[in-house]
């Protein structure tokens, strides 16, 4: 028990310190990046360091893994290169066995990780690509989803407008019981027009089946107009901007993605990508544990024995050839030609087997 806590302690101890270490080069390139894109924008410093302080958030959750492999590295390592492994094992601890707390230990760094890092780099997330938004176009997002259907903004000659449809086609060019709601310069609205399709094509959604409402009047509903079929509204959306403004998965707290990926099928989407990135945070704990696996195989043996540089070396390269399998397992599920479960379990399922496997030939020589 004793020294299953000081394993613990350990690894704790070094995971902290590499998510530093990350966490501080991160924000120096970020920010070095940032100055480059924004740089001819008028954005003062201390907007541009807000930006890239709510964008690091995003950038440690998907090198989380990594930074796990690393801290792995070095606490193995510097117990190996002190010969406290050594000593463990000649008190008759097996090498598999002094692992479980450092596996329970990144395990329980995962699910913080599910539970309470996620929804706040969600909120980051949210926060940045707003800002963002506001800095570069001058708006803020244009998609929304809802119990009561989908939400849209559009600009346009007569002044703003907002759209509110039960339902959609998977890329939002087609919508059901849409209503239109123009405002003028002062916020003020100035039209409602309701169709019961309304399709996107190229500067004009085409209306079928619609009504409209002059709200400037004293009495709207007495002077209502059915327009014709064919009838156009003026538009400034394209099917990139609608699918770009969706939001990512990422963007969603683990603890309300269930009720949104409902909602977004409910109002006609495709919520593959977010049931993908669901799958994939509930699996987060189970990976990092297997990280720990993965780094043991490489230097948990006596330095003396082995070509430790040479190992390491195997490690970190082993670390990013999981991390581009997990990214590419993530692409092919998202786009349907693998299973989602098999996309997100089976990478970490992967690297459990053959780390225990090369833990197992490690025993026995």
């Amino acid at each position: 028990m004793t020294l299953g806590l000081y394993l613990a302690r350990r690894f704790l101890f070094s995971f902290l310190c590499v998510f530093g270490i990350f966490f501080v080069l991160l924000l120096l390139i970020d920010f070095v990046e940032q100055l480059r894109f924004l740089g001819n924008k008028q954005i003062s410093t201390a907007q541009i360091f807000g930006l890239v302080l709510l964008n690091v958030p995003t950038n440690l959750q998907k090198i989380l893994p990594l930074v796990m492999l690393f801290a792995s590295i070095f606490a193995l390592l510097s117990m190996s290169r002190s010969s406290e492994l050594v000593i463990a094992r000649a008190a008759g601890q097996s090498g598999i066995k002094l692992l479980i707390a450092p596996m329970l230990t990144a395990f329980s760094i995962g699910l913080v990780s599910l539970m309470i890092f996620n929804p706040i780099v969600a909120i980051s997330m949210q926060q940045y690509d707003a800002s963002l938004s506001r800095y570069v176009r001058g708006t803020d997002s244009i998609f929304s989803v809802s119990s009561e259907g989908l939400w849209l903004r559009q600009g346009g000659p007569d002044g703003q407008s907002v759209i509110k449809a039960t339902r959609a086609n998977s890329d939002g060019t087609v919508l059901y019981g849409a209503s239109f709601w123009t405002f003028d310069g002062s916020g003020t609205p100035i039209s409602r027009i309701e169709a019961n399709i309304a399709q996107l094509e190229p500067g004009a959604w085409i209306l079928s089946n619609a009504r409209k409402w002059d709200l400037r009047v004293t009495n709207p509903q007495a002077e209502m107009q059915a327009l014709t079929k064919g009838e156009k509204i003026n538009s400034d959306l394209t099917p990139d901007a609608i699918r770009d403004s969706f939001g990512k998965p990422a963007a969603i707290s683990i603890w309300i993605l269930p009720s949104y990926i409902e909602a977004l099928e409910f109002a006609g989407f495709s919520a593959k990508s977010h049931r993908l990135w669901l799958q994939m945070e509930l699996a987060l704990p189970f990976f990092l544990a297997t990280m720990v696996l993965l780094a043991a195989g490489f230097t948990m043996r006596p330095s003396r024995l082995s070509a430790s540089g040479g190992l390491i070396v195997f490690a970190v390269l082993s670390g990013f050839a999981i991390y581009f399998i997990r990214n590419l397992a993530q692409i092919l599920g998202g786009n349907g030609q693998i299973p989602i479960m098999l996309a997100a379990w089976g990478p970490p399922g992967v690297v459990a087997l053959c780390a225990i496997g090369l833990l197992l030939h490690l025993e026995e020589s």
